[in-house]
């Protein structure tokens, strides 16, 4: 997968951190040899907000860092601008949804735990209309219309000639909730067992009779980077959504998922118990 301007501009916040830890200097002693302020540098280096390349390329000189080091920064540097499609869209979108799109753009996998709904990304339009339907009461129609049409176009990714893998751990609760009536549910189980049959798709169902959880506390999806420090876990909360990616908050979330795949269903067992459900409706 091609690394986009995201992803840039967050690798070179990480690398920008290596190499001033590597020269042994604080945010203050390294801000001032090159003539910017602490809190600047400390921008930089959290990946937020734009970077002016020459600001890198003297950083890079003070921290002693190799010509090839140097050069490959300052590229990340002129390359770190956010863009996308949903840039042109006439009608706003949230700016959770926003971040959203902006890192899924970029992923090379993506971890799901589905507590109450279908993943967005193996969602049929019916079952989402429904699910924005029924979460955005105050919303008008105009206003559902819009925010499915991003949640349709989000899927192009899973058309990508390199998309990214897709692991779904799946409550039973999902498939037996039933949203937007009968026939809705059935096509969507219909094309959640379709979608399993991808390469780059996996399900998993969670039964009910396991029990207790390692996510009892609910919905999350682990959206991973080039490499593991770019990886960030989104979090649903009422109105919004919640990012994470501090070290100790990414290890949680990776072993909550872990342990989630070994307690649900294999691959083959969920399949047939998707089918199940649906042949019940």
């Amino acid at each position: 997968m091609a690394v986009g301007p995201t992803t840039r501009r967050r690798q070179l916040g990480v690398e920008l951190r290596r190499l001033r830890e590597r020269k042994g200097l604080t945010l203050e002693e390294a801000g001032a040899l090159v003539g910017i302020s602490k809190a600047t540098l400390s921008r930089y280096e959290t990946k937020e907000g734009t970077v002016k390349w020459p600001a890198v390329d003297a950083l890079c000189r003070q921290y002693d860092a190799s010509d090839e080091e140097r050069r490959a920064m300052v590229e990340l540097a002129k390359g770190a601008k956010i863009q996308g499609w949903w840039r042109s869209l006439a009608d706003p979108i949230p700016e959770s949804m926003n971040l959203m799109l902006t890192l899924e753009d970029e992923v090379v996998r993506e971890d799901h735990y589905a507590s109450v709904y279908v993943p967005g990304l193996l969602q049929t339009r019916p079952y989402a209309e429904a699910v924005h339907r029924a979460s955005e009461m105050r919303c008008t129609e105009q206003e559902v219309t819009h925010m499915v049409d991003i949640r349709m176009k989000r899927q192009d990714l899973l058309r990508r000639d390199e998309p990214p893998h897709i692991w779904a751990v799946i409550d039973e609760a999902v498939i037996r909730r039933m949203v937007g009536g009968p026939d809705v549910m059935r096509d969507q189980l219909l094309h959640l067992h379709e979608s399993a049959t991808s390469r780059h798709i996996t399900v998993q169902i969670l039964l009910f009779v396991t029990g207790a959880h390692a996510a009892a506390v609910g919905s999350f999806v682990i959206l991973g980077g080039a490499v593991p420090e770019l990886d960030v876990v989104y979090v649903d909360t009422l109105g919004g959504g919640l990012f994470m990616e501090k070290p100790q908050e990414l290890e949680g979330y990776r072993l909550a998922f872990e342990y989630l795949r070994a307690q649900a269903l294999d691959i083959t067992a969920s399949a047939a118990v998707i089918d199940q459900v649906c042949k019940e409706l």
